[in-house]
Formats: structure tokens, C-alpha cells, sequence
């Protein structure tokens, strides 16, 4: 069983999977509402960060975040 899964059965967490679907409804609903398609999600945005998979803005942020430690490495905060 997943870290998730074990969370979700002590009542610590919601079911994700139960949460999307209810947000996936309400949107279609919404979207429905206004004669609107609801848009395709963009699959280069949606990576699986949990994998370690980011976009390329998180390397910038990353790279930036990274150059006070690297810069001095016997720095303390």
C-alpha cells in the first residue's frame, strides 16, 4: 500500500484520487455551464514531480537556490 493510501485509511488525509474526481466534476460542470469545452491539460506541464520530473523553471529556481551553499560551503545560517 502507498504512503497515500495508509494516510488516507487512518483519516489523516483524503483520498486523492476521490478528491480529483470531485474536482474534475465540478469543473466540467462549471465549464458545462458556460458552453465552455473544458480545455485538454497540457501533458508537458503535468510532469511527475513525485518521480523527480519538474518543468524547466524549477532548474532556474533550483540553480538559484543552490549558489549560496555552493558559493560557501562552511556558511551557517
Amino acid at each position: 500500500m502507498t504512503v497515500n493510501g495508509r494516510l488516507c485509511e487512518a483519516g489523516i488525509t483524503p483520498d486523492t484520487a476521490q478528491v480529483a474526481a470531485a474536482w474534475q466534476a465540478k469543473v466540467s460542470e462549471i465549464f458545462a455551464s458556460a458552453t465552455l469545452p473544458v480545455p485538454a491539460a497540457p501533458s508537458y506541464f503535468y510532469l511527475d514531480a513525485r518521480k523527480g520530473l519538474h518543468t524547466e523553471h524549477l532548474g532556474i529556481l533550483l540553480a538559484e537556490m543552490q549558489f549560496l551553499p555552493r558559493a560557501y560551503p562552511d556558511a551557517t545560517w
